[in-house]
């Protein structure tokens, strides 16, 4: 059996996701399951995983599909981010495979033709999740170190022929209706959505092959001839299995020495009026991403609302009252002029790093496959890397497939309590380098 770790297999999150609390019930799935030993399972429900399972479902449509999610679709991490589907290259790094512009072009390739799969099942199932890919992502700096920062990413960018607007602090308070940053950069290459919305209707069309099953986690791998996965309602049995649970893999014994939790904080306020929502700038909506990985998100919502997301913590998530008190301070800190800093919902979502940045990708040994360590880029990482592991489960191959197998994988940490100890460290000394981009 893989060894899996004495910590839950899976998030249990203090708060309701906040975008999801936005939309109306939904009826948990309960497929009928003919039997409890089928070709494919997927553990995650999430972008990557309900894509492993379309994919797998389309190419052997004779087989039954089974995804385990351990929570209810639009709880789970997946409707929990900001709603952003970058296509902008994802740190980047060399390999034997090519230099770092051309790591960016294939991660660009990636990413676009995971925006375009998303765009062609929103358009075929209906999936009413805001999709909006004409509100521009801005770039912003608040710090001279920021700006130094930005400055040689829109110079990178240029030089990959990347189209880049760069916005001077005039541009981004009429913009953003704060004078608080220094200097930005626009690119078109983004779509924003209503992330729970999303994920609810890619869960509400999967075909009719995959039976997906939610509240219901994963407990432990027994592998043999086959694999075994032991859940509280009795055993499956399958020839494939497929993980797509992020982070929380390393819980069920696989990649441990590659994978590190990390939560983070977001919270939504009511909507606003009028004449409040007019001062968050000239345009009807926008998002604003940081000069410093630790520095807060923000995104001005079509419909009226305004999004903060900021902070990490390690493994565990932070009480609801910390993270709401946290976040509306550096709400007021640049738009002290609003009458409330307050939110209407706050939560917290888990996010799986990895020491490089590159996340883990293809087989892990026979029967057994895996994409985590999304790194904060989950939507169109997860969506196109979990289509294109399904077509190498089933021995397709493609350019994109080989884009994606020439990509960096993840780096090797140290166990416990090194582990803790360092990623505190580096926690705790970011932070203090991201000074006001927080």
């Amino acid at each position: 059996m893989l060894q899996s770790s004495k910590k839950t297999t899976h998030p249990v999150y203090l708060s309701r996701a906040g975008w999801n609390s936005l939309l109306p019930e939904r009826t948990v799935s309960k497929h009928p399951l003919t039997a409890r030993r089928v070709k494919s399972l997927v553990i995650g429900g999430g972008y990557t995983g309900l894509a492993a399972a379309r994919r797998l479902a389309e190419l052997e449509p004779d087989s039954e599909v089974v995804v385990l999610e351990a929570s209810e679709i639009g709880e789970g991490a997946a409707g929990r981010n900001s709603g952003f589907l970058n296509r902008l290259p994802n740190r980047p790094i060399a390999n034997e495979h090519g230099d770092v512009a051309e790591t960016a072009r294939r991660q660009m390739r990636l990413y676009s033709a995971g925006t375009a799969w998303l765009s062609e099942l929103v358009q075929k199932h209906s999936i009413s999740c805001d999709w909006d890919d004409v509100s521009p992502r801005i770039s912003a700096a608040a710090t001279d170190e920021g700006v130094t920062a930005l400055q040689a990413t829109a110079k990178r960018y240029l030089s990959w022929g990347l189209t880049c607007e760069t916005l001077s602090q005039g541009d981004l308070q009429a913009r953003l209706g704060t004078n608080y940053y220094k200097f930005g950069f626009s690119t078109p290459y983004n779509t924003f959505v209503q992330p729970a919305a999303l994920i609810r209707g890619l869960a509400d069309s999967l075909p009719a092959n995959v039976h997906l099953i939610e509240n219901l986690p994963a407990l432990n791998i027994r592998e043999g001839k086959t694999y075994k996965v032991n859940t509280s309602i009795g055993e499956f049995e399958c020839d494939r299995l497929i993980l797509a649970n992020n982070s929380f893999a390393k819980r069920l014994g696989v990649l441990s020495s590659r994978l590190i939790t990390i939560f983070t904080y977001a919270g939504l306020t009511e909507p606003l009026d009028d004449s409040e929502f007019s001062l968050l700038g000239n345009e009807p909506s926008w998002g604003v991403i940081p000069a410093h990985r630790l520095g807060s998100t923000l995104r001005k919502v079509r419909g009226g609302r305004f999004m903060v997301r900021s902070a990490y913590s390690y493994e565990r998530e932070l009480p609801a009252e910390h993270a709401s008190s946290m976040l509306s301070e550096l709400y007021k800190n640049r738009y002290a002029h609003l009458r409330s800093h307050k939110f209407e919902t706050v939560w917290g979502g888990c996010t799986a790093l990895t020491r490089n940045g590159a996340p883990f990708f293809g087989r892990v040994r026979p029967g057994l496959y895996a994409s985590v360590g999304c790194n904060g880029s989950g939507v169109l990482r997860g969506s196109i890397q979990g289509r294109l592991l399904a077509e190498m489960a089933c021995g397709q191959d493609s350019d994109l497939l080989s884009d994606q197998l020439k990509l960096a994988g993840p780096t090797w940490i140290p166990p416990e309590p090194i582990r803790k100890i360092g990623v505190l460290s580096v926690i705790a000394m970011e932070q203090r380098k991201a000074g006001l981009e927080r």
